[in-house]
């Protein structure tokens, strides 16, 4: 038989209420298609891709010294706020509005399951990666950018062509890849480039 409740740790309790909570981003989907266009992705999807991608492309990131742990638990944990507050399509400028509103008060709920140390170390590392403010944040901005690109190319531009997304709003919203991974960013260019010469992306 289990132990009982009272003779397990208060803290525990917490971490494990925390594990089970965060189950539900398998459950939110994003404006992402799985590149084999089968479906849309979900959040717990695109936080592993990510951590993967933090792992594989490390040797990119701008700073030469990173931090690959410090960038690899921001990557898992920025989006567990989309819980809460959902995916907000990247292009959807009036959903954009209120997005930073609706995150924090779920990083506020979220977080605060957990014991205080813990909640204070994942809402700084949330924070972090939200303003950009070293530089394992920028290489993990980075990589949040670079993988839905990848996607709608593999999709032959589904997600933008069905939001008619254009290549300014696209380098728009991904030339802050340069800051964190200079070369990622020349080949996110090389890529848009390509998707418009293709028609999957609209030139203006």
């Amino acid at each position: 038989m289990p132990p009982e409740k009272s003779s397990l740790p208060d803290r525990l309790l917490q971490q494990i209420q925390f594990v089970i909570e965060v189950d539900k981003l398998k459950h939110v989907y994003r404006h992402t298609i799985l590149t084999d266009g089968s479906r849309y992705e979900n959040d717990a999807e695109h936080s592993w891709h990510l951590a993967l991608m933090a792992m594989l492309l490390s040797e990119y990131a701008a700073d030469p010294h990173l931090d690959l742990l410090r960038a690899v638990q921001m990557v898992i944990l920025h989006d567990l706020v989309e819980i809460d507050a959902g995916d907000t399509y990247c292009y959807d400028d009036q959903a954009a509005r209120d997005k930073a509103e609706r995150e924090s008060r779920a990083a506020d709920r979220l977080f605060n399951l957990l014991p205080p140390d813990q909640a204070v170390e994942f809402r700084s590392l949330w924070n972090e990666f939200e303003v950009r403010s070293t530089s394992e944040a920028r290489f993990a901005a980075a990589l949040d950018r670079l993988q839905p690109l990848l996607h709608n190319f593999a999709t032959r531009g589904s997600e933008w062509r069905k939001h008619s997304v254009t290549r300014t709003k696209v380098v728009e919203r991904n030339r802050p890849m340069a800051e964190g991974a200079p070369l990622l960013w020349s080949y996110a260019e090389n890529l848009i480039d390509e998707a418009v010469r293709l028609g999957y992306l609209a030139g203006e």
